[in-house]
């Protein structure tokens, strides 16, 4: 049948089940959202901002699992993606972003609102296009949404000139392709097998890899085979259910003491969807001294990368772990029994809560059990990391590899549209200024959204980095916005509340999470609340601060 390529594009997303996108209309994709309208069947969501919109879609592909799609026009609406695009490839999060732009007898020729956008992502997306003939539209659609979707996960943009979404071309459906999974050698996981049931103290450390590939069961199964503990990266959190007796929390620069004494002591790393990352590994160098490692992942890149593995399984998580598991026999409790140990001991020493701890511990108990964790980036998300327990993947979305402040709140509106579940956005005054503007789109769409607003006046993590490496010259890092963060969100049509001290906890947050509409809870904190444990940069795992002491 004949169509002209807004509506082939249209049909294409329908074709790979697409049921909402987001984005933001403009001049080189007008055609574009004049098929939409005419369509009717996609859900629509206008933000504030591209950069919002490229990470709602984010968090809505994190959160449900399926393929984010943004829509932007070309120059400054096609820029402002690309942080989104940069988090999303950092991460490993499946992504279309779909940008118009000038007509072909305009191209290079400075036009109005013209950008090579697919000159600028390359080294953000796992690949891009421009799409210059509309007979060549449909099969880009569909082989963006497989590369994006197959390998390890990420974005891919599609550049669509005016001309194309004007022309007219024969289109027939197609039914999408299916992604199988990469296979795995079956050698190497003999080996890694037989390096694992060598070992006496054996230690699963799962990354995101492991909540991509869905792995949780297959991880889990592991893990009570081998009688080992297990920890998590910031990304992997959510693949191993928290309150399990064998999980000992997340490793890496904030991570736990028991995650840091585990990782000394073990024989054998059992690295699973997870790339060593220097927040991680920290001095890559000596990581992994003295011990075995195998490393499970299915980008052949990361294999060896950044810490040198004596075992590599390339392939697809699940399909590696459920081969890999009749080749091992049970293990004794002995090392799980010591990680037990030690990690109550960890918690007989544990000080008081702070405030903007509390607030994150209360808010995990009284939130509904299925919600969703969005956060920005800086103390409290590590804070959020720390004490609000994950117990389910895709239940946690949060910039890992690209650290974007003014991430969560775009992600928190493409969760809460994706799975319909409260979600709880966890957030800090530095972050939240830079996204502020979304809360006009949580309130539009109406959506349950409770935000917990660290206000420490500052931007915390870099301030406390300056307190412990620059001798506390806090500069520029001291900010004290005068802004009424509850009259804020009342002019936005939200709830605002506050919390000042520990008896305000449960009764404002029992307040907020009545609501089914967006919530803003001003928690004022004091600007020396610290993210602790902490291992400096480049240091090793023996090194582990766990008090605050001032230089």
């Amino acid at each position: 049948m004949k169509k002209i390529g807004a509506e082939i594009l249209i049909d294409c997303l329908k074709e790979q089940g697409v049921d909402t996108v987001f984005g933001y209309p403009g001049g080189y994709v007008l055609d574009i959202y004049d098929a939409l309208y005419r369509d009717g069947t996609i859900n629509h969501v206008i933000t504030a901002h591209e950069q919002g919109a490229a990470h709602a879609a984010d968090g809505y592909a994190r959160s449900t699992g399926k393929t984010g799609v943004v829509i932007a026009t070309s120059g400054p609406g096609a820029t402002n993606l690309v942080t989104g695009i940069a988090t999303a490839f950092m991460d490993s999060v499946p992504l279309v972003a779909i940008t118009g732009n000038v007509a072909i007898n305009f191209l290079g020729r400075d036009s109005f609102q013209e950008i090579d956008i697919t000159g600028v992502t390359i080294p953000v997306t796992k690949h891009n296009f421009i799409v210059k003939d509309v007979n060549d539209l449909a099969d880009v659609v569909r082989e963006a949404f497989r590369i994006a979707n197959t390998g390890r996960k990420g974005p891919v943009l599609i550049d669509i000139l005016k001309n194309v979404q004007q022309t007219t071309a024969d289109y027939e459906p197609v039914p999408p392709a299916s992604c199988a999974r990469k296979p795995v050698p079956e050698s190497a996981v003999k080996d890694a097998a037989a390096a694992i049931a060598a070992s006496s103290r054996p230690l699963l450390m799962v990354g995101g890899g492991a909540i991509a590939s869905e792995a949780s069961q297959e991880v889990r199964a592991l893990a009570e085979k081998l009688h080992a503990p297990v920890v998590s990266t910031l990304m992997g959190l959510g693949a191993f259910p928290a309150s399990h007796p064998l999980f000992c929390g997340m490793m890496g620069m904030h991570g736990t003491a028991t995650a840091a004494k585990l990782c000394l002591e073990s024989d054998c790393l059992i690295a699973i969807g997870t790339r060593f990352s220097d927040r991680v590994a920290l001095n890559r160098d000596k990581f992994a001294e003295n011990k075995t490692v195998v490393q499970i992942d299915i980008d052949d890149a990361e294999l060896n990368k950044n810490v040198a593995v004596d075992y590599a399984v390339l392939g697809d998580v699940k399909e590696a772990i459920r081969t890999l598991l009749p080749l091992l026999g049970e293990k004794d409790d002995a090392f799980a029994q010591k990680a037990a140990a030690y990690r109550e001991q960890e918690k007989k020493n544990a000080k008081k809560p702070e405030l903007g701890h509390e607030i994150l511990i209360e808010a995990a108990r009284l939130a509904p059990e299925d919600s969703v964790v969005t956060t920005d980036v800086g103390q409290h998300q590590m804070w959020t990391a720390q004490y609000y327990p994950v117990e389910r993947p895709r239940s946690l979305c949060t910039s890992g590899g690209l650290g974007t402040m003014g991430y969560g709140f775009g992600a928190a509106i493409g969760a809460a549209i994706g799975t319909g579940k409260q979600v709880v956005f966890v957030t800090g005054d530095g972050s939240f200024n830079m996204n502020l503007n979304e809360l006009s789109t949580a309130v539009t769409q109406n959506l349950p959204i409770v935000i917990l607003l660290m206000n420490n006046r500052a931007l915390g993590m870099v301030r406390q980095w300056q307190k412990l490496f620059y001798n506390r010259r806090f500069s520029q890092t001291v900010v004290n916005k005068r802004t009424d963060y509850v009259k804020f969100a009342e002019s936005f049509g939200a709830t605002g509340l506050r919390i000042e001290k520990e008896s305000d906890i449960v009764p404002v947050l029992k307040e907020a999470f009545s609501k089914k509409s967006p919530v803003l809870v001003d928690c004022v904190i004091s600007e020396d609340e610290n993210v602790l444990p902490m291992i400096k940069p480049g240091h090793t795992y023996d090194t582990i601060i766990t008090e605050w002491k001032e230089n």
